[in-house]
């Protein structure tokens, strides 16, 4: 007699960036071993494909292109599924800032997690009178440097890899590789750099703020937790 098939629930959630609503399933076993394997290897294209695996093979509605996908959509899919597979809160030690030492474990209801939009964020940046970018978010590829790599992304590399389109004047230049871009960003001012880096400074984030009161002095303290990797630090 063959064994039963297991069911496996479906769930719904909205897109941050797009606000389209995807259906999708929890992890199972072998999304579990594909990205453990992926990790031991400690290379980067491999963990980046496993990931990208788990999406696509979790991720249910027809049509659904996850490489259009912003960072900050990746680490609210991530954080769902996730909930769904393992447990739907997360456990975590914070030090209490009022007197920087006094540590006390907070749960969160992954429910409770969202993605801010910062006012005032803008793709587009004026670097003079005559040139604007256009911007677009970090990719998978990003998601997995932060998430699940030692090494610390470089600056430079994530900025030319974000540059979407450039118009000096009325002209218009959206056909350029990569390695292009890094150049082009290595002639920019430092002033120009900086306006660029404001685009990664108020970008929408994964973000929950809460409250907790120090036991020891009776202090309420307002916590912020940020990125993916910091809600499993």
């Amino acid at each position: 007699m063959p064994l039963p098939t297991i069911s496996t629930p479906i769930y719904e959630l909205v897109v941050p960036s797009s606000k389209k609503k995807i259906k999708y399933r929890p992890f199972l076993v072998k999304e579990q071993k594909i990205l453990l394997i992926a990790l031991e290897t400690q290379d980067d294209r491999q963990i980046l494909d496993a990931i990208i695996q788990i999406f696509e093979n979790c991720i249910v509605t027809p049509g659904f292109k996850v490489d259009s996908l912003a960072l900050f959509d990746i680490e609210y899919i991530f954080l769902n599924m996730r909930a769904r597979s393992v447990e739907e809160q997360i456990t975590m030690n914070i030090v209490c800032p009022d007197d920087g030492e006094t540590e006390i474990s907070v749960s969160i209801l992954i429910d409770d997690i969202k993605v801010d939009f910062p006012k005032g964020h803008k793709k587009e940046i004026k670097l003079d009178d005559n040139t604007l970018l256009v911007m677009k978010y970090p990719n998978f590829d990003y998601f997995a440097q932060v998430n699940f790599s030692p090494e610390t992304p470089d600056p430079y590399e994530l900025v030319a890899s974000c540059i979407d389109k450039v118009f000096v004047g009325e002209d218009l230049t959206d056909d350029f590789s990569f390695e292009e871009a890094k150049e082009w960003v290595e002639t920019m001012t430092n002033h120009q750099f900086e306006k660029i880096q404001e685009f990664f400074n108020t970008m929408p984030a994964l973000r929950h703020t809460f409250k907790v009161k120090n036991p020891n002095t009776q202090v309420n303290n307002d916590i912020t937790i940020q990125g993916l990797a910091n809600f499993f630090a």
